[in-house]
């Protein structure tokens, strides 16, 4: 799952992407309005983590200009005000919720939680497709005509999720590079094609009939023998 944090204040930013890092969410820092919204713009993050008083463009011109462009991202308002007017002003533009600084980092993660179940974002905790299964909590990739299973790292676990979340489309490489490495990431091709044969290699392993398939010029997608 990706984040993004828009805020200002850079101690508080680098605490909050520490913390969010820690508990293996991927994330992504921006310190004005204008970079939030390109960012939102991609389509790549879960939730936004938005701070009210930015430069250029405040939380409030962000989500405005967020809703109106149909951008359904899931937003946390961050705000140093505790003004009951503010709160409200946030959610009828369309936050999901509000949170005052200081916070605790419990309230926070319990917040994050709260909002990425509302988008039915990793209620489950397998993932399936034709003789594979992928277990969440463990990052084990397991095969059902064979008992076999693997553990799988976290970036080939991060590709796998994207593969079984959409089994009948191509993923180009450029859009696995952006979920996986991150917006401003440096990865290459050559870094996705590496991935690609981790993950082939473990399904090979584990007995699969599972394959990921070369789109000439285009990317790579799941096949298996039809039923």
């Amino acid at each position: 799952m990706r984040i993004l944090i828009a805020e200002d204040e850079k101690r508080l930013a680098n605490a909050l992407r520490q913390i969010l890092t820690e508990k293996k969410y991927m994330v992504d820092v921006v310190f004005d309005g204008k970079d939030a919204l390109a960012y939102v713009k991609s389509g790549i993050y879960d939730l936004v983590i938005l701070d009210i008083m930015l430069p250029y463009m405040n939380g409030f011109e962000v989500i405005s200009a967020m809703r109106k462009e149909n951008l359904s991202t899931p937003v946390l308002m961050l705000t140093a005000r505790d003004s009951i007017s503010d709160k409200v002003k946030g959610l009828e533009m369309g936050a999901d919720d509000y949170m005052t600084k200081p916070f605790s980092t419990e309230e926070l993660l319990a917040r994050i939680r709260v909002l990425t179940r509302r988008r039915g974002e990793m209620i489950m905790n397998e993932m399936h497709f034709h003789d594979i299964v992928f277990y969440l909590d463990r990052a084990e990739l397991s095969c059902t005509s064979t008992s076999k299973n693997i553990k799988l790292s976290f970036k080939e676990s991060e590709m796998l999720k994207l593969f079984l979340s959409r089994p009948e489309s191509v993923l180009t490489k450029e859009e696995l590079i952006t979920k996986i490495w991150g917006y401003d990431s440096d990865a290459s091709d050559n870094n996705v094609e590496a991935y690609i044969s981790f993950l082939r290699k473990k399904l090979h392993f584990v007995g699969s009939e599972v394959q990921i398939v070369s789109k000439k010029k285009i990317g790579y997608k799941f096949e298996a023998p039809l039923c």
